[in-house]
């Protein structure tokens, strides 16, 4: 099967997946392709054990096996879908809240790192999978960041306050470059391969991140200047898609974070700004253009994490543990969105914030392709299907529950 072929078969299932959705069920529509894909991957595994001779199964098992998952959405997918979600943040809201999504981003992310890493550790040890303390740490980093793709997805189809809905928006897009630095950093340490400077890493999470922002603004400025100077739909739109792909690919290549530079391109691209610059013909194209794409790479990258359950290892042994983790990441996010809870509630009066910020934390692939990457050995296998456990909990439980949570506060 080559990569079309492959492409053209996940298309039609993401298609006719949607289709039956709609016509059914009607979940979210990231839900109802993650749970396509659950499907799917059990059904493999089911013909692959009843029906060993089989040779379909095991063919396409091979297929999505290799799938390069990680390079699939950090290198393809998460430029359009940053970009496409970033232009639906209200950039002035997101000025007056810089604090709230600022300190989330950072210490919020460092705090539920050391609560899931010694959490992980202590019940690892007492359920008798030990784990040493820097791996807990490095599943601690990688599962501790809100997943922007999904927590987008589910923000936006249900009516929250402006402050709540910034704030999970603002903050999922943000801190993922603060928990890929803590990542690399831990990772080097469990492995041996480097050591922890804290003054070190808080320098490159500077550089890495406000380096992005301010490339990513300029960028976005300098196509929105040139924007203004025609009126031509389809240059104009391409231009968009030029600004999305050569942001995040600059960034990377100067070593600051290409997903901070889509974003910051993005908020700016989706502000008056931008606007003014287009003309009324050029705008509703635009806006359609980037809002297919961004639906379809959802369903396409939701289908992706629901199949890649083929590549994960599961093993009965483990699964106290993985059960446990799955309220351990919940502990350690309500935990450090409490203080926030707590201000929202006082100074603008928000029915039950603790609670919408704490759920609306979802977690996704970008936590998944993390795992993916970590090296050869005992502790891969463990924590790639912890991940896995906690992610399809999140997507599926989480935002299931979201918007008839929120429903609910409103009404009470």
């Amino acid at each position: 099967m080559t990569p079309f072929e492959l492409v053209a078969a996940l298309m039609t299932v993401v298609a006719l997946a949607g289709w039956l959705n709609a016509k059914t069920l009607r979940l979210p529509n990231g839900v109802a392709m993650l749970i396509a894909g659950l499907v799917g991957a059990v059904l493999l595994f089911v013909l692959q054990g009843l029906v060993p001779q089989f040779e379909v199964s095991r063919q396409i098992a091979a297929y999505i096996n290799r799938i390069d998952f990680v390079s699939t959405v950090t290198g393809y997918m998460l430029a359009f879908l940053l970009f496409a979600g970033a232009m639906q943040v209200d950039l002035g809201e997101m000025r007056k809240r810089w604090l709230s999504v600022g300190a989330l981003a950072t210490l919020g992310v460092a705090g539920s790192i050391v609560i899931v890493g010694l959490g992980l550790w202590l019940i690892g040890g007492a359920l008798g999978l030990p784990l040493p303390l820097s791996w807990a740490l490095v599943f601690g980093a990688l599962i501790s960041p809100t997943d922007p793709v999904a927590v987008l997805a589910t923000v936006r189809l249900v009516k929250l306050s402006k402050p709540l809905q910034v704030v999970l928006q603002g903050e999922a897009l943000f801190n993922d470059g603060v928990g890929i630095v803590a990542f690399t950093a831990l990772l080097a340490l469990a492995t041996g391969t480097g050591s922890v400077s804290p003054g070190a890493a808080v320098g490159d999470v500077i550089i890495q991140a406000l380096g992005g922002l301010v490339f990513g603004m300029a960028a976005g400025w300098l196509v929105i200047r040139l924007m203004g100077t025609l009126d031509d739909f389809a240059i104009e739109v391409s231009l968009s898609i030029a600004l999305a792909m050569g942001c995040y690919a600059a960034a990377q290549a100067l070593h600051l974070s290409g997903a901070i530079a889509v974003v910051g391109a993005g908020m700016l691209f989706g502000g008056t700004r931008a606007k003014q610059a287009m003309s009324g013909q050029t705008e509703g194209y635009l806006m359609a253009f980037w809002t297919l794409v961004d639906e379809i790479l959802n369903a396409l990258l939701f289908l992706l994490l629901g199949v890649e359950m083929i590549a994960v290892p599961f093993h009965a042994h483990q699964s106290g543990l993985l059960l446990a983790a799955i309220p351990l990441v919940l502990l350690a996010r309500f935990a450090v969105v409490l203080p926030w809870g707590f201000y929202y509630r006082l100074r603008h009066g928000e029915k039950r914030p603790t609670l919408i910020l704490g759920w609306g934390g979802l977690h996704g692939a970008l936590s998944l392709a993390l795992a993916l990457t970590l090296p050869a050995g005992p502790e891969r296998a463990l924590l790639l299907s912890i991940t896995y456990a906690v992610v399809a909990f999140s997507i599926t439980v989480q935002g299931l529950t979201f918007t008839p949570l929120v429903k609910w506060i409103t009404r009470h």
